[in-house]
């Protein structure tokens, strides 16, 4: 539960720093980042497998670069579905899912280093595997 937490809060200030670095994002305040960061979530749990599944054939023939459209169609549609989170530009659609994963991975990485035990992974620091199993 906390980490699920932890990875909600990582994704908003996420969004965050993609709202500073790209003038096509807005958001208004932390709680809208916070409901951005959770309609991401569902967005790309929901809807981004379908429509991987129908553009299968023009991300083959674009050897995987149409993977960008469709991130930067699940982030624009979760920009929809949340007052106070805008997406405009084309610049905005296509990099600002790049960066969010970036900064995001970055984040989720830290946390897991800071709190092992809410994030299901052990922390593991000059141990071996028969060391942590017995």
């Amino acid at each position: 539960m906390l980490g699920s937490l932890l990875t909600l809060l990582a994704t908003a200030l996420s969004l965050l720093i993609v709202d500073i670095i790209f003038p096509g994002v807005r958001l208004a305040n932390f709680p809208a980042a916070l409901i951005a960061a959770g309609a991401i979530g569902v967005v790309n749990a929901s809807v981004r497998p379908v429509i991987s599944f129908f553009s299968l054939p023009l991300n083959f023939l674009s050897l995987g670069a149409f993977s960008l459209v469709v991130n930067g169609l699940c982030f624009w549609l979760a920009s929809i579905l949340v007052p106070g989170f805008r997406v405009s530009g084309l610049i905005a659609f296509i990099l600002s899912p790049v960066i969010l994963s970036l900064v995001n991975t970055f984040l989720t990485n830290y946390f897991v280093e800071r709190f092992p035990e809410t994030m299901n992974q052990p922390k593991i620091s000059g141990t071996t595997n028969k060391q942590i199993t017995e």
